[in-house]
């Protein structure tokens, strides 16, 4: 803005800036708003589960956790079958002590076999290359 000499010059100064005052007025609203959803305790749960299901390390260990348990379970209940003598339960230990080394002498294997699992469970989606 330059000089204000006359009445006019004076009229359209306040009009610009009162214009200028409504756009400020609705940018600080919408900011606002968009402050007050991502504030809300669900957004920020959501947020905070995106964030945690984007990390593959994350995921890669819960999936060998996975296996881990589900072997134990497998190992212990084929095992011991519908009776519950001592020696089943002996080779149940035996059977579960060696899959539990198995598994942690192979972690890539787990590892890959994990990731072949994630892919089939939750598979990604192809990003178009044809911009």
């Amino acid at each position: 803005m330059g000089n204000i000499t006359t009445p006019a010059d004076l009229k359209n100064a306040v009009l610009l800036l009162e214009t200028e005052q409504v756009i400020h007025l609705q940018n600080l609203r919408e900011q606002f708003f968009l402050s007050y959803e991502s504030l809300k305790p669900a957004r920020l749960i959501e947020s905070a589960l995106k964030e945690v299901a984007s990390s593959p390390y994350l995921v890669n260990n819960i999936l060998i956790t996975f296996i881990g348990l589900t072997t134990r379970y497998i190992a212990q209940k084929a095992a011991k079958g519908k009776s519950n003598t001592k020696l089943k339960k002996l080779f149940g230990y035996i059977l579960q002590f060696g899959l539990t080394k198995l598994v942690t002498q192979n972690p890539d294997a787990i590892k890959s076999i994990g990731k072949y699992i994630e892919q089939k469970i939750f598979p990604q989606k192809e990003m178009n290359q044809t911009e």
